[in-house]
């Protein structure tokens, strides 16, 4: 999975950090928007990589591309957040090759998430992809992998149960509240901020609380009216959110910005509020927690939630690592022949040299010469020997540079 280009040998690499090492404050740090995400592949271009995409979620912020050396992607991460070298030191990891390769699988399978089985992930791989091809970033290499990882999460969504049941940390909301608040079908909802995530809750919210206080408010309002009219909610002016917030049961704040939207000073609560913050970074403020009456519960405690639905998806990782194994195995295989695929045109040309030598001496040594009999008989053997060379080189025990550089010596195709 190594690729030689302009004369340097490159390895794949992921770097990144997720949930599991790194908490909502450390991601935040990290997190890239589009502005920095598009500033991250201006500089890769710049600096001469010439296959890299990104993708950055809620849960991970992770870099997939060749380089010389990690510290390259490294680099471009930390230049475009706000994350240190030090801090990535300290929570996030580096794959190479092989290594790099299983990981997007799990990433793109659902092996990965917070919530296992959680496929959200796949639409910001594509997304991730589909930029950096714009950009003139996207190898071979690249695009082979990411649609190979989209077919490993069509057949693990549609042959494994291992996303049944709803467990996403949208639901994981709705049913804190539920949970949490009696009689919600009655109490009043503000869900402010409509991102994917917000979506998502307002979906979850209609359809399992039966609840129709629901108000929406959202800096570009249309974009709240658009939502609003698929589930007949209300939506409000950004300017009336203060307002809003003063008898307000429940708030959902799913806001996209990089420092908290809402915090003590826009809060005057008559009765008890229940906030979540769906944000990554956070968006609400801690000083929330110094209110009487209000309670602030973060994104990562709602994803701790483990119900019967998650244990029996446990049930169904092996089946899924088993389609994953299978078409990673198709993957290597390709990126085998692309690499020896040269090699083999090379040895062919060798064979046809040699063939047409020796048709020619036997043309002039035999009055009799049949020479289209010999050229087919010629071109079966060609091809037989070259077959065989390169069943050797698709073995998955064989040593495939060594092998190549055993061929081209013996039959001096670099010559």
């Amino acid at each position: 999975m190594e690729n030689i280009l302009h004369g340097k040998q490159l390895t794949f690499y992921v770097v990144g950090l997720s949930y599991k090492k790194a908490d909502a404050e450390m991601r935040g740090k990290f997190s890239l928007d589009e502005k920095a995400k598009n500033s991250l592949l201006e500089q890769a271009k710049k600096e001469g990589i010439e296959g890299l995409f990104i993708i950055s979620t809620c849960n991970r912020t992770e870099i997939y591309g060749f380089a010389q050396h990690p510290f390259q992607l490294i680099k471009l991460l930390c230049d475009n957040s706000q994350g240190t070298v030090e801090d990535f030191q300290n929570y996030a990891y580096v794959y190479k090759n092989k290594e790099a390769v299983e990981h997007i699988f799990k990433v793109g399978t659902g092996l990965d998430s917070q919530i296992l089985g959680d496929f959200e992930i796949i639409s910001q791989i594509k997304q991730g992809f589909t930029e950096s091809k714009k950009k003139k970033l996207a190898n071979a290499f690249l695009e082979r992998l990411v649609n190979a990882v989209i077919q490993a999460s069509k057949r693990v969504k549609n042959e494994t149960e291992i996303s049944s049941g709803a467990t996403s940390v949208s639901f994981a909301a709705v049913q804190y509240i539920m949970n949490t608040i009696e009689n919600i079908g009655d109490k009043k909802l503000v869900l402010f901020g409509i991102g994917k995530i917000g979506r998502n809750t307002c979906e979850n919210l209609v359809k399992h609380t039966k609840n129709d206080h629901i108000v929406l408010i959202n800096r570009t309002k249309e974009k709240a009216e658009k939502i609003a009219g698929k589930f007949h909610l209300v939506v409000k002016e950004y300017s009336q959110l203060q307002e809003e917030l003063q008898n307000t049961d429940v708030l959902i704040v799913a806001t996209g910005a990089q420092n908290p939207t809402i915090d003590a000073s826009v809060l005057n609560p008559k009765k008890p509020l229940l906030i979540l913050d769906l944000s990554i970074p956070k968006n609400v403020n801690e000083n929330v927690r110094n209110l009487e009456n209000v309670t602030l519960v973060h994104m990562d405690h709602l994803s701790q939630i483990t119900d019967e639905t998650l244990e029996k998806r446990k049930e169904h990782i092996p089946a899924a690592e088993e389609i994953i194994k299978e078409i990673i195995a198709e993957f290597s295989s390709w990126t085998k022949s692309r690499k020896f695929a040269p090699t083999i045109h090379s040895l062919k040309e060798k064979l046809a040299t040699i063939k047409k030598s020796e048709l020619n001496y036997q043309k002039k040594k035999l009055a009799n010469f049949n020479e289209e009999q010999a050229e087919i008989i010629s071109n079966r053997i060609i091809q037989k020997i070259t077959t065989q060379f390169a069943n050797h080189l698709k073995n998955e025990d064989t040593m495939v540079d060594e092998s190549i550089e055993w061929i081209e010596k013996v039959f001096q195709l670099n010559e």
